[in-house]
């Protein structure tokens, strides 16, 4: 599944604020609520702080991609943030995270889940990817940067 069919502009906003992964988490379910009806804030929180205790979703180069299935999810779902300041993510290599992508997935076909979540992780491998991100201005740069890539249509072909 591409970028562009998990995210839309409303969901991507750049210049956050968070001091912590735990606020970062909170911030993140107050979006993905306000921006789809079926979902609850709370539902949302407690199942991205679940799965951050199974082991971190930093997975390096500053990128963290948080992500759970929820029961009231009806379709995937994306948000992309971009920190104004990196924070502490417990990331494999140490580093602090300054770009999330969050994923929500229908507690239904874990494959398509796995299959998303790999294909995240091989886009954000990308240092081109990763370094255009981090140039964007504004969050409607910054969304039309992540579902344009030169480099997710070398990877979607």
């Amino acid at each position: 599944m591409r970028v562009r069919e998990l995210l839309t502009e409303a969901r991507t906003h750049s210049e956050v604020q968070a001091s912590s992964k735990k606020q970062l988490l909170d911030q993140v379910a107050q979006l993905a609520a306000a921006g789809c009806d079926s979902l609850n804030e709370q539902e949302v929180f407690d199942a991205l702080v679940a799965r951050e205790k199974l082991g971190s979703t930093g997975i390096g180069e500053g990128i963290a991609i948080p992500h759970c299935r929820l029961g009231h999810c009806q379709q995937p779902i994306g948000l992309l943030l971009k920190l104004s300041t990196p924070i502490d993510f417990d990331a494999v290599d140490g580093r602090p995270v300054d770009l999330v992508f969050v994923l929500l997935v229908p507690q239904e076909n874990p494959e398509q889940h796995l299959k998303t979540l790999s294909h995240l992780a091989s886009l954000f491998n990308d240092d081109d990817y990763r370094n255009e991100l981090r140039l964007s201005k504004n969050d409607h740069h910054l969304y039309h940067t992540a579902v344009e890539s030169e480099a997710e249509l070398r990877l979607a072909s």
